[in-house]
């Protein structure tokens, strides 16, 4: 699922730094706080369409679905909308959060994690699932490093890169949370750490909404603002990885060039590689391909 919040940050974080905009810390924890949330809503889509892909286990996708609308209730309430937020803005957030949604966020958090025991059982302690997902498409390291991979799908490969603990943005220095690996290496490996993940945003919500601190949400900035002559790159980790947004400016109210790098055009090397293995069978295609979980649309150029 798109991963609206997270990219839509990397441009604004981008602009930021070419103005000299400094954001209120009460707004960057608003940040860390939805885009885990946004995390969490793509997890869960990968999550569904992998179990679907077996094709043993498509009621997993509809309780995925089911399951999301927790987050996406949590987007209509504090922004107006399910999926294009609109919602970062150079200088912080466009409004604080309602009275008692960090406990709505809580009440979230306690029903995922019920959920989140009951998506393992079913599915990745399935004999089944097991036998579908096992040594298919082992990405070695090396391999994973020289094909240029990212997000959980480099992470499933035993490599604890993550651009909020390697470059902490936002809010995510001061939050307590930890790079998730695993070594297999395969499409199990790269299911294991979406899941995992998952739990680790819910425990990252559950920081925000007891621990933030209170203060302004914005720093004012002119409509007509103008940035200075500089070339600028922001670094976000989104849902499926490293997202770059190199911005140019020349002092005017536009920038002259913006160059996006995505993680989903990064991500299919690595399938395009894969599928190549010799012990990948047609059937293997769907779950390699949700192992890697492309966003078309990310990759457009």
């Amino acid at each position: 699922m798109a991963d609206t919040p997270n990219i839509g940050l990397g441009y604004v974080m981008a602009t930021e730094e070419a103005m000299g905009i400094e954001v209120p810390e009460r707004a960057n924890w608003i940040r860390s706080m939805i885009c885990e949330m946004a995390r969490i809503n793509s997890h869960l889509y990968a999550f569904g369409l992998q179990a679907e892909s077996t094709g043993y286990f498509p009621a997993v996708f509809l309780w995925t679905t089911v399951d999301r609308t927790i987050i996406l209730r949590l987007f209509e309430e504090l922004t107006g909308a399910r999926w294009s937020l609109n919602f970062f803005m150079p200088g912080g957030v466009h409004k604080d959060l309602p009275k008692g949604f960090e406990d709505k966020v809580i009440e979230g958090v306690e029903y995922l994690r019920r959920r989140f025991e009951q998506y393992w059982v079913a599915m990745v302690e399935n004999a089944t699932f097991e036998l579908r997902c096992d040594h298919v498409g082992v990405l070695k390291p090396e391999d994973a490093i020289r094909l240029g991979a990212t997000g959980p799908v480099l992470r499933g490969s035993g490599i604890p890169i993550d651009v909020r603990k390697d470059e902490p943005y936002a809010a995510y220095g001061d939050l307590d949370f930890e790079v998730i690996t695993e070594s297999a290496c395969d499409s199990m490996a790269r299911t294991k750490v979406r899941y995992r993940e998952i739990g680790q945003s819910l425990d990252i919500m559950e920081q925000v909404a007891n621990e933030i601190p209170s203060g302004p949400i914005r720093t004012n900035v002119p409509l007509f603002a103008r940035a200075k002559a500089a070339e600028v790159l922001s670094r976000v980790e989104t849902a499926r990885g490293e997202m770059g947004v190199h911005l140019f400016t020349d002092g005017g109210m536009n920038p002259y060039r913006v160059k996006i790098h995505s993680p989903t055009l990064r991500n299919m090397y690595v399938f395009e590689r894969l599928a190549e293995l010799d012990e990948i069978l047609v059937a293997d295609i769907p779950v390699l391909i949700n192992s890697i979980d492309p966003w078309y649309l990310d990759s457009d150029r």
